[in-house]
């Protein structure tokens, strides 16, 4: 299996939790230094999976596409694919560069095509496959200062069902799941006020953990779910019903 942006947060919750069935993982990232991959391969390492750890540019068509003809190359296929990867810039739209802009759309929703396009030829060919791609609830009820990150997961969501329906009769089922308020380095990064603002609006009075994501990354992936495609799973705790 495939995972971006799988270095921390729910990227790494995800590849725990598949090691812990065994499957053979390969993440990509694309943070400074191999710190946190490392971190994860370690890991995943006491588990006794065989993991690898790849640094990737996934807004890159070229590279991405190069990445897989290896993966396939030397696996022959690759059963799951997991579009992690995210950023944000955020800025009030009235003060948001163009570059913001198009960072958010370039990682967040072209990493998404790029990687999907660059696998489906084998999915295809095998007749088999999973694709899971991580939304975020911004982009169905959208965030002051994120136009462009809830522009990207929107887009996201409409890709999956897109994508899900030309694939459907060739044993491929393409999902997303919309993570809510996550404890992640990510949503560490807010201010208290922004924070305090966001529990108030959850019904279960708390934010989720990246092992309650992975743990539907997971499902979506498992044999008992052939009939499920196109859907959107949310993960929120109440926030978004």
């Amino acid at each position: 299996m495939v995972i971006t942006g799988g270095s921390r947060g729910i990227g790494r919750a995800v590849c725990l939790r598949f090691a812990r069935e065994g499957a053979r993982i390969i993440f990509v990232h694309y943070d400074p230094d191999d710190l946190k991959a490392n971190e994860t391969l370690g890991l995943v390492d006491k588990m006794d999976v065989e993991a690898r750890a790849r640094k990737l540019d996934i807004s890159s068509f070229g590279a991405v596409e190069a990445f897989f003809q290896e993966v396939v190359g030397e696996f022959q296929r690759v059963d799951v694919l997991v579009n992690n990867a995210g950023i944000t810039r955020d800025a009030f739209l009235m003060r948001m560069s163009e570059d913001q802009w198009d960072q958010a759309l370039l990682v967040n929703l072209k990493g998404v095509f790029n990687c999907t396009k660059a696998v489906v030829k084998s999915m295809v060919k095998e007749r088999s496959g999973r694709i899971i791609n991580i939304s975020s609830v911004i982009g169905q009820i959208g965030n002051i200062g994120q136009s462009n990150y809830a522009a990207s997961k929107a887009g996201i969501i409409g890709f999956t069902k897109s994508v899900a329906r030309e694939l459907a009769t060739r044993g491929i089922t393409v999902n997303a799941v919309a993570p809510g308020f996550i404890n992640t380095e990510m949503t560490e990064k807010l201010p208290d006020k922004a924070r305090e603002t966001f529990l108030a609006q959850i019904p279960m009075g708390r934010i989720g953990e990246p092992d309650e994501v992975a743990e539907v990354v997971y499902w979506l992936a498992s044999v008992t779910t052939n009939y499920i495609t196109g859907q959107v799973i949310h993960v929120n705790g109440g926030l978004y019903m």
